[in-house]
Order: structure tokens, then C-alpha cells, then sequence
């Protein structure tokens, strides 16, 4: 028999991965802190909110109650929005056992400096923990649909790494492993930055030459910040860096291109959020990822501008303007 999974996170991505894991053979458990919720998930056995119509399979189990989830998986995976992660580990560590396996599908940075989930995990668990992040172009209701998907699972444990793909691989659902856990954390937080960019771009009317100017320069901010981080070259031209930099920044099944949309339309960013109505970690990632530009002393002209335009009131017109004006280089 498979692992037993525990997901810690009800909306839709920690859904589809937990209707993933159980359609593919492993006990699983979905956890939710709200016991509302839980409720009516358990009624109506399928996420109304974030995934209606998609049933839950028999083996997929829910529950509100902390210890009862940690105790069942042999696997724990968190996914809750990054500013609840911490507070997360730091719920279930007294639960855990000496040396858990704790993984996260969990994209963003952290805290005021914008920490690595990676070292929070380490900082709070300590070292004696197996960790590995899932990332990728990945939508939840594609998964949910049992659409074809790719995503990569990185540790610094191999086995590790192959475990946890092993519960989620098939023939629709492919899962690539690595050891680059600084690299595809990196790709996958500041994708969600250069999202709101796009999004911005074609609310203002700006078209598809815009949008491919916006992803492969994009693409060279996160490699630059992320080689300076510790990342692997090859990572970011992979499935957590370009796949999923190209998923978020052209389809409206993005909550961060859709925040962007509305910007670049004129909306306010309280209207544009009151619309989306689910978290838009871009924003949160924005104002990390201009930090941990600044510190590391890395160029990133469009992470800059779109963090202007959140917190400082810059005019989206005048990002782009901003960026347009920018003196001849050379590319590389």
C-alpha cells in the first residue's frame, strides 16, 4: 500500500492535490481549521467553494481536528497561504514525531525579510525533518479534472522526493524530482510578481508582444535573484520556473494575472481583491521579492515597477512607461 498523506489546507489547490493522492491509491486526509467548513465538505463531499462538482473519492477523509491529521499521515503536506505557514508548522511540531516527513505545495516568501519556506521549515522544526517543496504549472481544477499535468518535487533527500511522487504520479499527473529545493521554491514565489506585470500590460490594452517581452525578461529577474539565492541554473528554464511563469502570466485562471487585469483597468486594488476573492500571494511576494532584491543587490527593473504600483500608488501606465524608458543593453 501506498504512504498515508495528510493535506493541511482546504482550498482548491490543497483540494485537488488531496482528490490526486486519493484517486491514486493513498489513504488521505484534507484538513481544514475551520470545523464549518469541514461540515460541509464532509455533507456534500466535494469543496463547493473552491472546486464544485468535483467529488471526493472514498478513501478521501476530512477533518478539523489537528492531532487526528497529523497522526494519520504517514506524509504531511502543507497547503496554506504562505503568511499562515509558520504559524502552521509551528501548530503541529509538539504532534510530530521524531523524524516526520513534511512537505509543502506552499509558494511565497516569508516574514519581513523574506525567508525561504525552506528555512522556516528548518527553523522551526529543526534538522531532524525530511522536507521537499511541490512546485509547477499547475491550476487546480485542471488536477481536479485529472487533466495532463507536470510538476516537480524538490528535496535534498532523494528517497524522499520519490516517495512523494510516487503518491501523486500517473499517467495523467507526472511528477519530475529534484534536489534543487532553493531553486524551485525561488521560481515558484516570484512567477506570482511577474503575473500582476502581465496582467497589468493587457488591462492597459498592450498586447502579445508585451506579454512576451514582460515573461522573458521576467524570467532573467527570477534566474538572477535565484542563482544569488543558491538556485540551480537549469531549475528556472524548467517545470517550477518557465512552465510556471508561462502558465500564471497567460491564463485567467490566475488569480494574480487577474488581479493584474484589473489594475491595468482601472480598478482599485480593494475592488480587484473583493472580486478575485481568494488570496493573491503576488502582492505579498512583491514587496519580499523588491527586499530581497535590494539586499542581494540584484537588478529586477519589473519586480521593482509592480511593487510601485502596489505600495507606492505609482500609475500602472507610468510602470510600464517606466520600463519602456530604460536605457539600450545588451541582453545578456
Amino acid at each position: 500500500m501506498p504512504p498515508a498523506i495528510s493535506i493541511f489546507g482546504a482550498g482548491s489547490w490543497g483540494t485537488a492535490l488531496a482528490i490526486q493522492a486519493a484517486r491514486n491509491g493513498s489513504a488521505t486526509m484534507l484538513w481544514a481549521h475551520n470545523p464549518r467548513h469541514v461540515a460541509d465538505l464532509n455533507t456534500d463531499r466535494q469543496n463547493r467553494r473552491y472546486l464544485p462538482d468535483k467529488p471526493f473519492p472514498a478513501n478521501l477523509a476530512v477533518t478539523s481536528n489537528l492531532k487526528q491529521a497529523v497522526e494519520f499521515g504517514d506524509i504531511l503536506l502543507i497547503s496554506v497561504p504562505s503568511h499562515a505557514f509558520r504559524d502552521t508548522l509551528t501548530a503541529i511540531k509538539p504532534m510530530l514525531d521524531e523524524s516526520p516527513k513534511i512537505a509543502w505545495a506552499t509558494k511565497g516568501f516569508d516574514g519581513a525579510e523574506g525567508a525561504l519556506l525552506s528555512d522556516v521549515a528548518a527553523d522551526v522544526l529543526g534538522h531532524g525533518a525530511a522536507t521537499a517543496v511541490l512546485s509547477g504549472p499547475t491550476f487546480a481544477r485542471e488536477v481536479a479534472d485529472d487533466l495532463p499535468t507536470a510538476l516537480t518535487v524538490a528535496s535534498i533527500s532523494e528517497p524522499f522526493a520519490a516517495e512523494l511522487a510516487g503518491i501523486l504520479h500517473n499517467q495523467r499527473f507526472r511528477v519530475y524530482t529534484s534536489t534543487d529545493i532553493v531553486g524551485v521554491q525561488v521560481g515558484g514565489a516570484c512567477k506570482n510578481v511577474l503575473a500582476i506585470a502581465a496582467g497589468i500590460a493587457d488591462g492597459l490594452g498592450f498586447g502579445a508582444n508585451t506579454r512576451s517581452a514582460l515573461i522573458t525578461r521576467g524570467l532573467s529577474e527570477i534566474i538572477r535573484l535565484g542563482i544569488r539565492l543558491g538556485g540551480q541554473p537549469d531549475t528556472f528554464m524548467g517545470l517550477a520556473g518557465l512552465g510556471d511563469l508561462i502558465l500564471t502570466c497567460t491564463d485567467d485562471q490566475s488569480r494574480n494575472r487577474r488581479f493584474g487585469l484589473a489594475l491595468g483597468q482601472g480598478k482599485s486594488q480593494s475592488q480587484a481583491l473583493a472580486d478575485i476573492n481568494q488570496a493573491v500571494e503576488g502582492i505579498s511576494a512583491a514587496r519580499l521579492t523588491q527586499t530581497l532584491a535590494q539586499k542581494h543587490l540584484v537588478e529586477m527593473p519589473i519586480t521593482e515597477q509592480v511593487y510601485n504600483v502596489l505600495f507606492n500608488q505609482l500609475a500602472p501606465l507610468q510602470a510600464v512607461q517606466n520600463l519602456l524608458g530604460r536605457n539600450p543593453k545588451s541582453e545578456y
